[in-house]
């Protein structure tokens, strides 16, 4: 078996319907306005053809007035036909296309993500309702994404909220002793909260794009030493090996060193998770030959499913085991994002994760 891998309504209310009612008779009078000065330039069209045809056929032809009063009238309506039907024709080609996108716009503009236009009409007309049925398409996905994120938000909040209530109504009671013991739970309790806010923070600032990086010049493979050294207590703990695999040279580039850390803190709590007793985890830098730094984290642990490496970034999924809030890979992946690099996970049941990411580096660097 091949490892998997992963890369990176409501009811209207009553001013919805009184919108759409307004809207639609804003509609009506646009099209017979547009209508209206249609036919007056068909008129005007029609006029100067019969000047025109008047003034051939008397003064170049040499026809007589009477002559030209005969059958100028007639290839007059001949002409006036062909140019309404055209007229009508163009109309219905362009007019119809465009109302039924400006009434889709309307039941977008009261929440109705699934409407849908036909394409029809000329090329252009087509176009723009292909591009309209993407955007609804889109806003419906986001709509879904951001109503399932308000949900996770207040299932998370909800759980060390609840402890925390039920702690401190048992304290008041006398349900449980008044000791540092019940007040070390609690403040527990506090600090799973603390760290969930500052994460939906760091969340929220890498994917609307408005996180602020502090970069400086950073030997890559010295920040994974000092990760490492971080985490051999836990680690050691837990009985799992932790090693680093790095050239003698250093891998300088130009990073957030913060956040750098917090992606290979992300990634080494996330692997100690699923690593078991004797089990191993390393950390291998390196240079690739397209100018970029390479760092993998590779664990020996209980790897993923297919799915579960298809959903590995996605906020608040938590794998079999998992005791974390599901945002740690998330914002791993974004904050690589925010560097300009990529990041992936590679695994399969039983054999252990690798999560490799890529730094770019720019000619400073490879200097």
């Amino acid at each position: 078996m091949l490892p998997t891998r992963c890369e990176w309504r409501s009811g209207q209310v009553a001013t919805g319907r009184e919108s759409d009612g307004s809207g639609r008779a804003g509609r009506i009078r646009f099209f017979r306005r547009l209508a209206a000065v249609g036919f007056i330039l068909f008129l005007f069209g029609i006029w100067g053809l019969v000047s025109l045809g008047w003034l051939i056929v008397t003064r170049v032809f040499a026809v007589s007035s009477i002559g030209a009063a005969v059958w100028i009238p007639v290839g007059t309506l001949l002409v006036a036909l062909v140019a309404l039907s055209i007229f009508v024709r163009m109309v219905r080609r362009v007019g119809l296309p465009f109302r039924d996108v400006m009434d889709a716009a309307e039941r977008v503009a009261n929440g109705d993500y699934a409407v849908r236009v036909t394409e029809r009409g000329p090329p252009p007309m087509r176009g723009l309702a292909r591009a309209f049925n993407t955007m609804t398409l889109r806003l419906g996905k986001h709509d879904e994404v951001r109503r399932n994120l308000m949900a996770d938000i207040a299932h998370e909040l909800r759980t060390p909220l609840s402890i925390m209530q039920g702690k401190l109504e048992g304290l008041l009671d006398g349900v449980y002793p008044r000791n540092d013991a019940q007040l070390a739970e609690i403040l527990e309790e506090t600090s799973l909260l603390s760290r969930l806010i500052e994460d939906l923070r760091t969340l929220a600032l890498s994917e609307t794009g408005t996180l602020k990086l502090e970069k400086e010049s950073t030997d890559v493979s010295e920040l994974a030493r000092e990760v490492l050294r971080a985490f051999a207590s836990d680690a050691s703990g837990q009985h799992v090996t932790l090693a680093l695999d790095a050239p003698g040279e250093p891998l300088q580039v130009s990073v957030d060193t913060v956040r750098i850390r917090q992606v290979l803190n992300n990634l080494l709590v996330n692997a100690l998770q699923h690593t078991p007793a004797n089990g191993s985890i390393q950390i291998a830098t390196s240079r690739t030959p397209h100018s970029e730094i390479l760092v993998q984290v590779h664990d020996t642990g209980s790897g993923m499913t297919e799915e579960e490496v298809g959903r590995a970034f996605e906020r608040f999924h938590k794998g079999s085991g998992s005791r974390g809030t599901g945002l740690g890979l998330a914002i791993a992946r974004n904050l690589v994002v925010a560097h300009g690099g990529e990041i992936e996970v590679v695994s399969e049941p039983g054999l252990g994760t690798t999560i490799s990411f890529t730094l770019p580096m720019d000619s400073k660097d490879m200097n």
